[in-house]
């Protein structure tokens, strides 16, 4: 498949932008929505849950072996009327919850205008879901419903697999079989983990083995479309070599190549644009952003796809800033990974506010939790039609 034509199969001819509130809704802090002013937040508490990945999940650049089996919170909201919302959040609001009990939802939320702008981002989610349960309504509806029902999703889990287990290296071929895992799972679209040239390799073997892995994917899966993330490890030379190495391998994007920098992000998108990689999206801002440089790159058309995380960057945030990147041309896909949660979360993103170009989809399984009908068909992940996020918490 040509470059050119790779592109234009990843819906990247077209966006969307989610309208002002004002237009889509009118009044302020919920007046529509008188139910929310007849609910009050009676109990607010974190939960712990446990959930797992279908495999175990071994280095990237920076990172040991991140296991298989994990815990952690979500923030489970009841209302005096009976009303339970609940979303993905962190103990860094363990002493913060206390504040919520009490009030009314319209004081907290509005459809307009997403969560009260001096609260914690890891209320944001729960929030979003109590009022969507509360309205009847999937949250995608209440923020504009301006995406697509159906978005592109990739697998974000493949990673130096041929490292693992460490006390008896499976070798290359162990990656074919996580791609061909996830291919059958149902995705056409996979992350591949490059820096090797760090932590776990010499510097020029590492190199090498990044560009043989990214080889051979794409000759066994000639079909899949593959993004490639090295987490800040490389250098601009190394992005640049690693690029070379690839030849004319089509990828629809390079993420975190290194650390956000304005005159090397530039001098990369030079590169790009002058040798066969104009498609290729530069996709950053995902570890701790300097949100100011990202948007200046991405206005100026040098960082091209927005990654902050869903949960830590704020699902309202997230809401106010997608009017923005479409306006400037600048794509968003919020960093999902660690839980389907996450990638859930941003189907809603997705198909309520447009203008995101990719998913990052985290396979997990869990007792504790009914994910709900999220499908992915032919590599697009289908948005739920269930109130609020439509997921629910068994425990």
């Amino acid at each position: 498949m040509q470059r050119r034509e790779f592109i234009q199969t990843t819906a990247l001819g077209t966006g969307f932008a989610c309208l002002s509130a004002s237009k889509l809704f009118g009044g302020v802090n919920g007046e529509k929505y008188p139910e929310l002013k007849k609910h009050k937040i009676a109990k607010a508490e974190l939960v712990k849950y446990e959930y797992h990945w279908p495999r175990h999940v071994g280095k990237n650049s920076r990172i040991g072996v991140h296991g298989q089996f994990h815990k952690s919170e979500v923030l489970k909201l009841t209302t005096d009327q009976g009303a339970t919302g609940w979303a993905l959040s962190s103990n860094k609001i363990e002493d913060q919850i206390n504040q919520l009990q009490g009030k009314f939802v319209s004081e907290l939320i509005s459809p307009e205008n997403g969560m009260h702008h001096d609260m914690s981002p890891y209320m944001d989610l729960a929030l979003h879901d109590l009022m969507g349960v509360i309205l009847d309504t999937p949250v995608y509806k209440l923020i504009g419903a301006k995406g697509q029902k159906n978005t592109p999703i990739y697998s974000g889990m493949i990673y130096f697999d041929e490292l693992e287990p460490e006390d008896n290296p499976a070798g290359i071929s162990k990656i074919l079989e996580n791609c061909q895992w996830d291919i059958d799972y149902g995705y056409q679209q996979l992350k591949v983990k490059i820096g090797r040239s760090g932590r776990w390799y010499s510097h020029d073997e590492g190199l090498k083995m990044d560009i043989e892995v990214v080889k051979l994917i794409h000759e066994t899966f000639p079909d899949v479309i593959i993004l490639v993330d090295s987490n800040d490890e490389y250098t601009l030379q190394d992005t640049i070599d690693f690029l070379e190495g690839i030849g004319d391998i089509p990828l629809l994007w390079v993420e975190e190549p290194f650390r956000e920098n304005y005159e090397e992000g530039k001098k990369l998108r030079r590169w790009m644009d002058k040798n066969g990689f104009e498609k290729t999206l530069y996709a950053d801002g995902e570890a701790k952003p300097d949100h100011e440089l990202c948007i200046k790159m991405g206005k100026e058309g040098i960082m091209n796809a927005y990654l902050p995380d869903i949960r830590s960057f704020g699902f309202t945030r997230w809401r106010n800033l997608m009017p923005l990147l479409k306006k400037q041309n600048m794509w968003a896909s919020p960093h999902s990974w660690g839980s389907m949660l996450k990638t859930h979360y941003n189907v809603h993103i997705a198909a309520g506010c447009g203008n995101v170009v990719t998913i990052e989809g985290v396979t997990c399984i869990s007792d504790d939790i009914d994910y709900g009908d999220y499908k992915i068909v032919n590599g697009r992940i289908q948005v739920s039609e269930m109130p609020g996020f439509g997921m629910k918490l068994l425990i």
